[in-house]
């Protein structure tokens, strides 16, 4: 593993996509193999905010240990959305949450057991302006888990956010038919792609929700059985998909137990107990199964970007 480490240390994956083969080029982006982050805006936690998640701990919101304890176990990327961008990761997962008692009610957040300190259209203008500097790269920006949406004003919110992002990304994003490729985004001027899990059919440019597979456990055996059995035989086809590679805290009571256990550790030194060994079975699965979106935590580490898009290269080669 230190070699590979070194190679991604070496080589620049910024604008990886317009370099990879002609032969890919052609290629349905389903059909690439691509560098994704899991909570992306997680690195930006407010400690002053109150629990948005799990259910089992918000009555402990003002307790400003009990905050502090859930900040270590859910920040799970180190790094800025820039650096993220910069690094070669192209898909992200962007949970959205409104804050209560906010004075502006159309001012929305993102959020992983806590809020984020940065509100929603200041992170979407430094992906656009990325985005407008780097026209080869394809972002996959995927919106979910929309919380704090009060019932009577959700279905406005929804409205203003897709809106927004019609307006701010305009001609850059990428339509739903026909189904894109690096080629035909570089022909027609498009870079973005809008994943919105509510329904948003009426808007060409607006993608639906795009699968999430994952192992729902912190154990990385059950995470490497869970999606090789989703790789292997239960794999969408001619869509994209994502293979989550993240490890995940229990729901439940059990949080409690499973994070008061562990008052000396954190996510991020989990991580980086586990990532070498799930890069590993990534290399090795990805020579078998084709794995489209592939996501993580500490996606800056490891050489995660180098060992996923490289596979790539290898089906190339594979075939040649």
């Amino acid at each position: 593993m230190s070699a590979q480490k070194g190679r991604s240390e070496d080589r620049s994956y910024t604008d990886w996509m317009s370099q990879l083969p002609p032969e890919l080029h052609n290629n349905p982006l389903h059909n690439l193999t691509i560098p994704g982050s899991h909570d992306s805006m997680s690195y930006d936690l407010d400690l002053s905010s109150a629990i948005i998640e799990p259910d089992g701990l918000k009555r402990l919101s003002k307790m400003y240990c009990a905050r502090k304890i859930l900040y270590k176990w859910a920040r799970t990327q180190e790094e800025s959305i820039l650096k993220q961008l910069d690094a070669g990761v192209r898909y992200f997962d962007l949970r959205i949450a409104r804050k209560d008692n906010d004075p502006d009610p159309n001012r929305l957040y993102f959020y992983h057991g806590l809020l984020t300190q940065t509100d929603v259209e200041t992170i979407l203008r430094v992906i656009n302006d990325w985005a407008e500097r780097h026209p080869k790269e394809i972002l996959i920006l995927s919106f979910s888990h929309f919380k704090g949406f009060v019932k009577r004003y959700e279905d406005q919110l929804h409205c203003d956010l897709i809106n927004f992002i019609k307006t701010l990304f305009g001609a850059k994003l990428c339509k739903r038919y026909p189904f894109p490729t690096l080629k035909s985004c570089w022909e027609n001027g498009t870079n973005v792609i809008i994943s919105y899990d509510y329904p948003a059919n009426m808007h060409q440019e607006i993608w639906g929700k795009i699968p999430y597979y994952y192992g729902n456990s912190m154990d990385i055996t059950k995470v490497e059985t869970k999606l090789c059995r989703v790789l292997e035989r239960d794999r969408p086809y001619q869509c994209l998909f994502v293979c989550g590679l993240n490890l995940t805290l229990p729901e439940d009571h059990k949080i409690l137990k499973y994070i008061f256990f562990r008052m000396w550790d954190n996510l991020a030194k989990v991580i980086e107990r586990s990532l070498p060994r799930l890069l590993h079975w990534v290399s090795q699965q990805g020579a078998k199964t084709p794995m489209n979106i592939v996501a993580s935590d500490m996606v800056t580490h490891d050489g995660f970007v180098a060992t996923v898009v490289q596979l790539n290269t290898q089906c190339v080669n594979v075939k040649a």
